[in-house]
């Protein structure tokens, strides 16, 4: 810290002409014993004002201390000009000028601040595509090739136990260490859950939360670091053309990649709630999942107890195996979890091989997913 020490007179009423006061308000000679106060400025760069006529308006031969900053321009330049007048006031510049930047540097490192404590508590772990950069290059916007390679690791595929048969879907990886979004029908009534990784790494997974209103269910892998979190994005912005991309595992093969355009929006599309009928659809060995929209049913009856969602309709082909998994925009961007599909057989005692894809698919949107992470993660499982 620059000090500054007192100098003799300078507070004083020196008498004399003109050069003596100037001597009196800022002597050459600087003594020790004066009092020392760090916080006071340091001294002007230019010499006072004084008020040069006789019995001025401070007082005979009373020297005016200058302002510290940009209004001291001066002042005794040119001493018998102004007389008994003060010298006429300038705008500041130097210390408005000065605050504003202070102002935008505080803001740029306020905003640093909150981010670095975001990552160090682990309040923001998924990852949005608002505080990332793109996925994709901008370069390969589009390019299903680029689209699969950037974002395969983080679905996988998850297999679930019941009581009457098995289950088999996809999911989506939102944190490094392992937290997983998946439709909730994929693993209502489940004994036990395996997910298998792109790089073919096996996982026990514990169902951490679960909301059947909107078929949705949170997985946590036992042991898992070191995995892609997928990014997600915001599926307001969709619109009826865009090209997308859909990961998953149909019919058990992991990772396959289909790719069209979004169909249309906010269609009504209803899913059981009721476990018991869950599993009966699950463990008939078919892979189907019934739904209704538009006041019919397909593949089947969803029962009595019923949810509805708008959900992003899709021409990408979607089949039995890929619900949970993601549907991804063109810059590689998560814009909602793929949950239905429309199957020409309605016969429930058809094979899983006649009831493919006819461009009818449906997925939940993102900004649900997202909007339902914290009930997920508090453990509800309604």
């Amino acid at each position: 810290m620059t000090e500054s020490f007192r100098r003799s007179g300078e507070y004083e009423n020196p008498q004399g002409p003109q050069g003596d006061a100037y001597q009196g308000a800022y002597p050459q000679q600087q003594h020790a014993s004066s009092p020392v106060n760090p916080e006071w400025p340091p001294p002007p760069t230019h010499q006072p004002a004084v008020d040069g006529g006789q019995g001025g308006g401070y007082g005979e031969g009373t020297a005016v201390l200058p302002t510290v900053g940009p209004d001291a321009e001066h002042p005794a330049e040119h001493p018998a000009e102004h007389g008994t007048h003060s010298a006429p006031k300038k705008r500041p510049r130097g210390p408005i000028a000065l605050l504003a930047a202070v102002a935008i540097v505080a803001a740029a490192v306020g905003g640093g601040t909150a981010y670095a404590f975001q990552e160090l508590t682990g309040k923001n772990d998924v990852v949005s595509s608002s505080t990332t950069t793109s996925v994709v290059p901008s370069s390969k916007k589009g390019d299903v090739a680029t689209i699969a390679a950037a974002v395969s690791p983080s679905v996988v595929e998850v297999n679930a136990t019941l009581s009457n048969g098995t289950s088999t879907g996809s999911g989506v990886v939102i944190t490094s260490d392992g937290e997983i979004i998946t439709n909730n029908h994929v693993i209502s009534g489940a004994q036990s859950v395996k997910v298998t990784t792109s790089d073919g790494k096996s996982y026990t997974a514990k169902v951490a939360g679960t909301d059947s209103s909107k078929d949705l269910a949170l997985l946590k892998l036992q042991g898992a670091s070191g995995l892609k979190p997928a990014t997600l994005g915001n599926s307001d912005g969709v619109q009826v053309g865009d090209t997308v991309v859909a990961i998953g595992s149909p019919e058990g093969l992991t990772g396959t990649v289909t790719s069209g355009i979004v169909s249309a929006l906010n269609r009504d599309v209803t899913v059981s709630t009721d476990e018991g009928q869950q599993q009966q659809q699950q463990g008939g060995g078919d892979g189907r999942w019934p739904f209704s929209f538009g006041g019919q049913q397909f593949n089947g009856d969803t029962g009595s107890s019923t949810t509805t969602y708008k959900a992003i309709q899709t021409d990408a082909s979607l089949n039995p195996g890929n619900s949970g998994g993601a549907l991804i925009d063109a810059s590689g961007d998560i814009v909602g979890i793929n949950s239905a599909m429309y199957s020409a057989s309605s016969d429930s005692s058809s094979s899983s091989s006649d009831a493919g894809s006819v461009g009818l698919g449906f997925a939940i949107p993102i900004n649900t997913v997202k909007s339902d992470l914290a009930k997920l993660r508090s453990g509800s499982t309604n």
